[in-house]
């Protein structure tokens, strides 16, 4: 490939960097170490690039060693497997000091994984990002040949969040009137717009959210894996944001879909559904006491950010809360954290390792059936790997005792504050 060409983008990325404002994230990097940076389109996986290209030059390493590449630059369009050896030749060009390189959403060209472990192999210092979970499949994880550290890239949790807003959450500001006062404002704003970064930047959050789930749609599913039904596609994903906070099998799912008159196979549901984990659109929590079949075919599904969920529905507080406290347990605790159905049973979430059972609730006022705290009493009395007992609500916060069970109800902000 054209070197001048690489060097323009390779500048004019340098600018970019310089003139970025870093807000402090809950990631830690080893300089001397190869990352592979994955998760959710637009989650802040470039940026935080850049911070690791900001403390490389702290630390004395020259702009000119400094070889980042952002693979969606229009420039770079006819970039393909061959030109990979450009970059090692404009990097020679450029100094004769150890260079770093930084390629930033390398999934779009094919074959990268056999560079990126040539880098690592050569002992070069090398930083990937990917949008695509497909990056870290069987076949590539042994291709890379455990030659590079994994980092899964969300957007903003809640700390993060107010960091970014510059909002005190130190335990004073908590317990403070005025101060917790501001924390609840903003997280408001978090519970329905979510945690991608740029929509601090925006007025039309709503829009900004937009835009990104129709490029993950259209863009990360929809294209990339050749689907030729994206009126289907959409649809389903639409069935799954209704079906959020209740488990739901791919059959169910199929003839939902056939009822509506959209023709599409449970084969082809099953896919789409694959795809958009893939994308980081949606992950799936199981069920704690279903056999393997089971816990594969009817989990329940969420969305990786309140914003995308928020999209399809006008007032839907309580599937919000639960998304919003199921997207926390799943980047914390991951396959550590199920929900919990059987007969007598029904926990929202179970969390293994702390052995936490946990309700949302939106209100815990007028609650006529008690289905928060019954099902919790008898997970104390039933399951004994359950040690603790809580309802997340919206803003309630008490504590109940009931047939001797103690039960913590938290206002899902304050958790999240120290999660």
């Amino acid at each position: 490939m054209n070197h001048d060409i690489l060097k323009e983008v390779i500048f004019d990325q340098h600018e970019i960097i310089k003139k970025t404002k870093i807000v402090p994230r809950d990631y830690d990097f080893d300089l001397n170490a190869n990352y592979v940076l994955i998760g959710l389109r637009r989650a802040g996986k470039s940026t935080l690039l850049y911070k690791i290209v900001k403390d490389l030059v702290e630390k004395g390493i020259e702009w000119n060693q400094i070889i980042y590449i952002n693979f969606e630059d229009e420039r770079l369009a006819e970039f393909s497997l061959n030109d990979f050896n450009d970059l090692l030749s404009v990097q020679a060009e450029l100094t004769d000091k150890t260079g770093y390189f930084f390629l930033d959403e390398i999934q779009n060209i094919e074959g990268w994984e056999k560079f990126a472990r040539r880098m690592a192999d050569s002992k070069e210092h090398t930083f990937i990002t990917g949008s695509n979970a497909k990056m870290l499949s069987q076949e590539i994880e042994n291709r890379l040949g455990g030659r590079y550290f994994t980092k899964y890239i969300t957007p903003y949790n809640f700390t993060e969040f107010l960091t970014a807003k510059q909002i005190d959450f130190s335990d004073k500001s908590i317990f403070g009137t005025k101060e917790s006062g501001k924390i609840k404002r903003e997280f408001s704003e978090y519970f329905y717009f979510g945690g991608f970064p740029e929509t601090l930047n925006y007025q039309n959050k709503r829009e900004y959210v937009s835009s990104i789930y129709q490029k993950v749609l259209l863009g990360d599913i929809a294209a990339r894996n050749s689907i030729r039904n994206p009126n289907g596609l959409q649809i389903l994903i639409k069935k799954i944001a209704e079906s959020v906070k209740d488990e739901i099998s791919y059959s169910k799912l199929h003839n939902i879909l056939k009822t509506i008159g959209v023709k599409i196979s449970k084969d082809i549901v099953i896919d789409y559904i694959g795809y958009a984990k893939q994308s980081f659109l949606i992950f799936t929590i199981k069920n704690y006491f279903s056999k393997f079949v089971e816990k594969e075919t009817t989990p329940k599904y969420y969305f990786n950010d309140n914003g995308l969920l928020n999209l399809f529905f006008n007032k839907e507080e309580p599937r919000l809360l639960e998304n919003l406290v199921a997207i926390n347990l799943w980047n914390n605790y991951k396959s550590n954290v199920y929900y919990l159905k059987s007969q007598n049973l029904d926990v929202d979430f179970f969390i293994e390792e702390t052995g936490t059972a946990i309700q949302v609730a939106y209100s815990i006022t007028n609650i006529s059936d008690d289905r928060e705290t019954k099902s919790l009493v008898e997970a104390a009395k039933t399951l004994k790997e359950a040690k603790e007992f809580v309802i997340l609500t919206y803003e309630e916060e008490k504590e109940l005792n009931i047939d001797g069970v103690k039960i913590q109800v938290i206002p899902v902000w304050k958790w999240l504050l120290k999660i």
